[in-house]
């Protein structure tokens, strides 16, 4: 760990209002790939620093950095090996210190990303873990002996392929990993374990973060007994979390996650976020069968997470208006008092526009559908402008997981190469020099700068539809009621301090036509395509057309 001051450069985060966070949107940026600030190819946080004015243009309210702590990046960061510093290739806590001051002149709260759950190998705290089983941080890790046949405890498996346990000659024994096997798992049951994250988080909070991205939330409590995980059915299997091709889905995983004693850990968290005052975190819940009833469980109350995140409209199933309605109607039942935190993109997953061969009206459509919902928002870099997934060769591939189950799935390098800023280069205004994943030369085409000049670009269709929500608090805080799917339109009726605005979106590309509630209703948001009832007291929408209307009294 660093042996930095942690409060020598303390910065007030921006904002007293506790809530800020409930209806916000959280734009997510990939510092490997946003801008690269010294021509060495790789983002940086003074390359982010430099890109803020346009990040606030888009009128988000806050950003979320994925890992930038040192690490050796087997797994991109998210194998960290010293959780209170920068890596180097990134910067310096000095950089990351006038990224915040940057970030909130710019109006703009800072979430950063930490990963919990597991460190890299190279983690002093494992180093010293792996040597003996009697010194100082002997039980930090979960360490298991084997089987009398020599072969690991029990038959959990790695998200990123294969057991997930690895034998360490020193002790005779082996150690849990429920991603690369350089990613061992911390032990949640030592409370001084959990202390020392909690240091971890106080270290970041007195550098002036607003809150915090929560990877794996679910996988911080492995069971004590490291019972066998039982079969799962084929009919219940998907491929949410894993893909298809990795046995990973052939498990249910009741005892290597999702333990009950991990919302006590939550609680002592948001006690300590709370210290700090208008502080805010969302859970990442990685589970492909009971994420939404687990994001119930984890945001219920005002002692726990704030928000958390599901894969429902993450995952490769369309996501028609039915679609919507059964996750919504899922999660009123799951999550009653929860509070959730929507996202179609991010690191992990294939680019939307891809995922669902969305065509540009289609790609407008859903984010006018996005900002209409109950809970947070949450935009990965580039969505904005379109970006489809890219086609990455397998000899450029960086991903392990791509590289590991390749060709059947080719990982998650093509939702991560670089922002494209400008088309007057190779590079699209990312680097000067090769940058470490390829520029897809498609993505060229819908760069930052083609973007602002063309009034009927994707770029100021995402502008328009986050001030429209920023507009209306009913959209941000309010209720919803009367979800439904009629045809291919999605509607329901958003209710907050007296306001009620109804919203109803055709999501398809067939005109088609619904009722409006009862009521004198007044069509607005004509600047995202909004359309009201006809003389017939209908509502006709054309393909991928919506409407909101608020209720006069």
């Amino acid at each position: 760990m660093s042996n930095m001051d942690p409060k020598a450069m303390p910065h007030k985060a921006g904002t007293t209002n506790p809530d800020w966070w409930r209806g916000a949107v959280i734009y997510q940026i990939y510092p490997r790939s946003y801008q690269d600030s010294n021509g060495d190819g790789i983002g940086d946080l003074p390359g982010i620093a430099q890109r803020l004015p346009y990040v606030a243009s888009l009128g988000v309210d806050a950003i979320w950095i994925s890992p930038f702590f040192t690490s050796p990046m087997k797994d991109f960061g998210y194998d960290v090996s010293d959780y209170c510093d920068v890596d180097p290739m990134f910067g310096t806590l000095a950089d990351f210190d006038h990224l915040v001051q940057e970030a909130h002149r710019n109006g703009l709260k800072v979430m950063i990303d930490l990963v919990l759950s597991h460190t890299s190998d190279q983690h002093a705290w494992f180093q010293e873990s792996a040597t003996t089983r009697d010194n100082d941080k002997s039980d930090w890790y979960i360490w298991a002996d084997p089987k009398p046949d020599g072969t690991p405890p029990n038959n959990w498996l790695s998200i990123f392929g294969g057991p997930a346990w690895t034998w360490n000659p020193a002790r005779e024994q082996y150690y849990l990993h429920n991603f690369l096997k350089s990613q061992p798992d911390l032990n949640f049951h030592n409370g001084e374990v959990q202390d020392a994250l909690l240091d971890v988080t106080r270290f970041w909070l007195d550098r002036g973060v607003d809150g915090f991205r929560l990877d794996t939330i679910n996988f911080y409590f492995a069971d004590k007994e490291l019972r066998d995980n039982p079969p799962l059915p084929k009919d219940k299997r998907n491929d949410t979390i894993a893909p298809s091709v990795n046995p990973y889905n052939h498990q249910e995983h009741l005892y290597s996650k999702n333990q009950p004693e991990n919302v006590k850990f939550l609680e002592r968290f948001r006690a300590l976020l709370d210290d700090y005052g208008a502080r805010a975190a969302v859970g990442e819940v990685g589970d492909a069968q009971k994420g939404l009833e687990i994001l119930g469980e984890y945001t219920s109350g005002d002692d726990r997470m704030h928000m958390c995140y599901a894969f429902e409209f993450l995952s490769k199933e369309p996501l028609t208006a039915s679609r919507v309605v059964e996750v919504l109607n899922r999660l009123d039942d799951a999550a009653p008092d929860g509070w959730a935190c929507w996202a179609f993109s991010n690191h992990d997953v294939m680019r939307h526009v891809s995922r669902w061969d969305l065509t540009p009206a289609a790609t407008r459509a859903f984010i006018t559908m996005m900002i209409s919902l109950r809970g947070t928002l949450c935009l990965y870099q580039g969505e904005e402008l379109g970006l489809h997934e890219a086609d990455v060769a397998f000899e450029d591939l960086q991903d392990p997981y791509g590289i590991e189950f390749w060709p059947e799935f080719k990982g998650r390098d093509g939702c991560r190469t670089p922002m494209v800023w400008e088309n007057s280069n190779l590079n699209g205004g990312f680097s000067d020099a090769k940058p470490w994943l390829p520029v897809s030369h498609e993505h060229l085409h819908h760069s930052v700068e083609a973007q602002e000049i063309d009034p009927a670009a994707l770029l100021h269709h995402y502008r328009r539809a986050l001030a429209f929500r920023k507009e209306h608090p009913v959209l941000m805080k309010g209720t919803h009621e009367g979800l439904s799917a009629e045809d291919d339109i999605l509607s329901f009726t958003r209710k907050h301090k007296g306001t009620e605005m109804f919203c109803a979106i055709n999501m398809s590309e067939t005109p088609s036509t619904t009722d409006m509630p009862t009521g004198t209703w007044e069509p607005v948001g004509g600047e995202l395509g909004s359309t009201g009832a006809g003389p017939d007291k209908k509502l006709h929408l054309g393909p991928w057309q919506p409407c909101f209307a608020l209720k006069r009294n």
